[in-house]
C-alpha cells in the first residue's frame, strides 16, 4: 500500500483530526463528528464539481470558488438554514487554517477562503423551563425503583449544574464530593475542568445511586450495565415531561431536551441576579458572548410580562378615537 505524501490532502486531513483537533485542541467527540460530517459533505461536493474521484482531489481543489458554491448548495439543494451553513463554514475555516500552517505556498488561496464571511442568521429564542415546570418534571419520577432513583439523580444534576448531557454522562464516582462543600467536577469542551456546587437534594440523590450501584465506572448506567447514551437521556426526559404535563398542560406543546435543562439553569441564575461572568464560568462557556444570549431571553420575557400587565391593568382608554380636525377650526385658522 502506497503511503500518502506528507503535504497531500489526505495526510493533512488526517493530521487535522488526529493531531490538531484531538491532541492540540482537545475538542469533544461531538465536535469531531460535526467537523467530520462537514468536510465529508464538502469533499463529496468538490469531487462532483471538479469531476474527479475523492481520491484524486488535491490541495489545489480547495479554493474559495468551490467553498462558495458548496455553501450555496447547502442552502439551495439541501435546504440548510443560514445557521447550519455558518456551522459548516466554521469547520471548513478551521481545516483551512490547518492547511495554511502546513502549506504556506498556497497562502493566497487559503486566505480567500478565510475571508468568506458568515451569513446573517436568525437565532431562535432560547427554550427553557420555569422553575415550577422543572420541579414538576423532576417530581414526576417514581423513585421506588433503582431506575427511578437514577433518573431523578441525573435530572437533578443536569438542572442543578447546567451541565451538558455529555459532561453529566462522563461523571465518575471520583468526580463527586458529597460532604461539605458538596460539588462535582466536570470535564467540558477543550478538556477544561470546572467545579459546580451541588444542592443538598442533588447530593442526597447521587448518594443513593452510588450506594446502590457501587464500583468506579460511569455513574449513570443502563439496565444492561452500560453507560447511558445521549439518546437514552432524551427519551427518559420526554417520558417524565409527558407525565408532568398532566398537571402542567403547558408542557404538552413543549419539546424539552436535556439541553433545555441547561438553558433553564442559566435563565434561573440570571433571574436570581447572578452576574453574567459568573454564569459563564458556571456553565463552562468559552466566551461571555455565548452567555449573553440568555440576557436577550430574559428581556423578551420581561417585555411579554409587561405587555400582559398593561392589558390586565386596564389603563388604556376604552374606545379611544383618532383625532380629526374640525372644518370650523380650519376655517378659523384660515382667517388668522
Amino acid at each position: 500500500m502506497s503511503r500518502s505524501k506528507p503535504d497531500s490532502l489526505l495526510a493533512l486531513t488526517q493530521s487535522f483530526f488526529a493531531s490538531y483537533l484531538q491532541s492540540t485542541r482537545g475538542v469533544s467527540s461531538h465536535t469531531v463528528r460535526a467537523y467530520r460530517d462537514a468536510l465529508k459533505l464538502f469533499f463529496l461536493f468538490t469531487a462532483g464539481q471538479k469531476r474527479k474521484s475523492i481520491a484524486d482531489l488535491s490541495l489545489d481543489d480547495v479554493d474559495a470558488e468551490t467553498v462558495l458554491a458548496f455553501l450555496q448548495h447547502l442552502e439551495s439543494k439541501r435546504s440548510n438554514s443560514a445557521l447550519t451553513r455558518n456551522c459548516r463554514l466554521a469547520a471548513i475555516r478551521s481545516f483551512v487554517q490547518h492547511l495554511l500552517r502546513h502549506d504556506v505556498t498556497r497562502a493566497g488561496q487559503y486566505g480567500r477562503i478565510l475571508a468568506i464571511r458568515n451569513k446573517r442568521a436568525k437565532y431562535r429564542a432560547i427554550e427553557y423551563l420555569e422553575p415550577e415546570e422543572a420541579r414538576a418534571v423532576i417530581a414526576a419520577i417514581d423513585i421506588s425503583s433503582a431506575r427511578g432513583q437514577r433518573d431523578r439523580a441525573l435530572l437533578l444534576l443536569l438542572y442543578n449544574t447546567g451541565a451538558r448531557v455529555s459532561e453529566a454522562l462522563a461523571v465518575r464516582r471520583g468526580d463527586i464530593r458529597l460532604d461539605r462543600p458538596r460539588h462535582v467536577r466536570f470535564l467540558g469542551k477543550g478538556r477544561k475542568e470546572r467545579i459546580c456546587p451541588l444542592w443538598p437534594e442533588t447530593a442526597s440523590a447521587l448518594h443513593r445511586i452510588i450506594q446502590t450501584e457501587g464500583g468506579t465506572d460511569a455513574l449513570f448506567q443502563s439496565h444492561r450495565g452500560t453507560p447511558l447514551t445521549r439518546d437514552g437521556v432524551a427519551y427518559l426526559l420526554q417520558k417524565y415531561v409527558r407525565r408532568a404535563a398532566k398537571n402542567k398542560p403547558a408542557l404538552c406543546s413543549r419539546r424539552v431536551t436535556p439541553h433545555v435543562l441547561r438553558h433553564s439553569c442559566a435563565v434561573a441564575l440570571l433571574q436570581a441576579g447572578v452576574d453574567v461572568s459568573v454564569i459563564r464560568d458556571y456553565l463552562g462557556h468559552a466566551s461571555v458572548a455565548t452567555t449573553s444570549r440568555y440576557i436577550t431571553t430574559n428581556l423578551q420575557m420581561k417585555r411579554q410580562v409587561l405587555d400582559a400587565f398593561w392589558k390586565r391593568a386596564g389603563l388604556a382608554p376604552a374606545g379611544s378615537r383618532k383625532w380629526k380636525p374640525s372644518p370650523n377650526l380650519l376655517a378659523f385658522l384660515q382667517t388668522l
